[in-house]
């Protein structure tokens, strides 16, 4: 029997959901797109620093 390491990557699951969860959230409170696209920014820009800061380096 051979032992496999998983070597995937699921980083880009944060930020996708970064990316969506801070869109839905600026158009629920606001209403408009341009506020959207900057929440989706925003999301996008706390998934990155969530997975840089809080969980580099853990082993899953």
């Amino acid at each position: 029997m051979t032992n496999e390491e998983n070597n995937n990557s699921f980083d880009w699951v944060y930020y996708v959901l970064g990316l969506f969860f801070g869109t839905l959230t600026a158009a629920i409170i606001s209403g408009t797109f341009l506020w959207s696209v900057l929440g989706g920014i925003i999301g996008f820009i706390l998934s990155a620093m969530f997975l840089n800061g809080l969980v580099k380096g853990r082993e899953y």
